[in-house]
């Protein structure tokens, strides 16, 4: 049975929430332009946000479309300030509901989880499944094609109705979902950027969670967003679970796993999972994530505090020669 959430309208849109959101999100922002115009007048723009909100008038405005390379090109949608100090709002109510319905084993975008800890996660599910280095561990890795532009809104609206019997909520809430469409699709697509869209697709993902965890009982699997990895000592099983996952993905999120980036591999050979290359007893750097981090060094002209950043990421994998390197930016 689905657990409900008792969350009310008028807690998310109080002035006390909209202050603790704006807080939340000036940081490391205060000096932007368009944070800086919102600043002049806050009190009086945070008091229109609450009585639009209250009085039922608030629309979302348009955003803002511009592109980075990180390493690969990615579109991003920038909202504006009021909204986004609003999805701060939203995402400051909803997160600790939803944060406890997921399974452990989803690291993306959670306090206490990431990048680093989904691969301490890798390792020690690969030193179970292959006996301590035993038996040989096969892994499957999978991600989904153009995947925050291929959510769909009436499941993601729907999933949330599961959860949130506040009407006035799932009203504000389809208006954000809504607020974004991907090219030439109709009520599809998350924006890349908003932090509502993070916590959306983990909500929506974790429909996929809860089926291979408790109808497909299965016990080694990792996700971050849309990459996920599960592992066991027979490749023929990992095989024979590729069509059903696709299936369940298409009827059910109306998703499509990438047809070039499905993988199953030994841990002995090396599985490229979050940056890093797995091996049995030790991980490095992904080659992509080598150049990103050296142009990144050689961009902010070798700032110690860059270097010293990367510096910590290198001490959780085995990259003495690479340690050794990016020393070399420190002088």
């Amino acid at each position: 049975m689905k657990k409900t959430f008792n969350i009310e309208y008028k807690d998310t849109i109080s002035m006390e929430n909209l202050l603790l959101a704006w807080q939340e999100f000036q940081n490391g922002k205060k000096k932007r332009e368009d944070v800086l115009e919102f600043q002049k007048n806050l009190m009086s723009n945070l008091i229109f946000l609450h009585t639009d909100l209250k009085t039922k008038i608030y629309t979302h405005s348009e955003y803002k479309a511009f592109n980075v390379s990180d390493p690969k090109p990615r579109n991003i949608h920038k909202a504006s300030v009021r909204d986004r100090v609003l999805h701060h709002a939203i995402h400051r109510i909803l997160y600790p509901y939803f944060n406890n319905t997921f399974i452990s084993d989803s690291y993306s975008c959670r306090l206490g989880k990431g990048t680093l800890k989904s691969a301490d996660r890798f390792r020690k599910f690969a030193y179970k499944v292959s006996k301590n280095n035993t038996k040989t561990c096969w892994v499957l890795k999978c991600d989904i094609r153009k995947f925050f532009a291929s959510v769909d809104h009436k499941v993601l609206k729907n999933i949330l109705s599961d959860y949130i019997y506040d009407t006035d909520i799932l009203c504000l809430l389809g208006q954000v979902v809504d607020s974004f469409n991907t090219k030439n699709k109709i009520e599809v697509g998350l924006p890349l950027g908003n932090l509502t869209s993070q916590l959306m697709v983990n909500i929506y993902m974790n429909k996929f969670d809860q089926w291979m965890k408790h109808r497909m009982k299965i016990k080694y699997y990792i996700r971050y967003t849309d990459d996920f990895v599960i592992f066991s000592q027979d490749k023929d099983y990992l095989w024979e679970l590729v069509p059903k996952i696709a299936d369940f993905l298409e009827e059910e999120l109306k998703l499509t796993l990438h047809p070039n980036k499905i993988f199953i591999k030994t841990i002995a050979s090396g599985m490229d999972f979050l940056g890093w290359v797995n091996f049995s007893d030790h991980r490095i750097l992904r080659t992509t994530t080598k150049r990103k981090m050296f142009r990144k060094i050689k961009e902010s002209g070798s700032k110690i505090e860059m270097v010293q950043s990367y510096l910590g990421l290198l001490s959780h994998g085995n990259s003495n020669k690479l340690n050794n390197e990016v020393m070399k930016y420190s002088h």
